[in-house]
């Protein structure tokens, strides 16, 4: 983040010494349009279902752990010692596996990111070629998406892209009407 605090305030040093030439500085909100695109929405989907079937495997895990776990404590007063090492062995290497699996899954290197990666690249290239047509197009020096790392505290609405982009790829924004007040 600190990084982009100071890409922020170089871009602030550039637009002072650059007094003569005025630059234009626009911004959008790429959340707002990655919840309009069907890509996106498509991607989620596919992300839900894997999780949701990594999720049943899990609780199959567990429901086997647990199975075992409640017979292994209903019989482990009349078992000889090698018999309830030998479970207990088997209740480790099951909770290990179960670890593993959500690892592998979940982890910081797990599928889940890398898949989330893989299906939101093409979202992520097309709003990038969007923003590049319309920066170029309308004459803008700089785009800063605000919905990121990067926090405006101000911005003036008219320099507001998120539309342009939305048009540019061809999405609806939802109507924003506002409730008749009652008097």
């Amino acid at each position: 983040m600190t990084k982009h605090i100071w890409s922020v305030v170089a871009l602030s040093a550039l637009a002072f010494t650059t007094a003569p030439a005025q630059m234009k500085i626009g911004h959008f909100n790429s959340t707002s349009v990655i919840k309009l695109m069907p890509e996106a929405q498509d991607a989620q989907r596919q992300l839900d279902q894997l999780v949701a079937d990594w999720q049943k495997t899990i609780n199959q895990m567990q429901d086997e752990w647990k199975k075992k776990f409640e017979e292994y404590d209903k019989k482990k007063l009349i078992m000889t010692d090698q018999r309830r090492a030998e479970t207990e062995k088997e209740l480790r290497e099951l909770d290990q596996k179960m670890n593993d699996f959500r690892q592998q899954k979940f982890g910081q290197n797990g599928e889940m990111f890398s898949k989330q990666s893989e299906l939101m690249k093409p979202v992520q290239d097309k709003i990038f070629k969007a923003v590049q047509d319309v920066a170029r197009e309308e004459g803008y020096d700089y785009v800063f998406d605000k919905s990121g790392e990067i926090l405006l505290m101000y911005s003036n609405e008219k320099h507001d892209l998120t539309q342009k982009i939305v048009d540019r790829l061809k999405l609806a924004l939802p109507s924003t009407t506002t409730p008749e007040r009652r008097n």
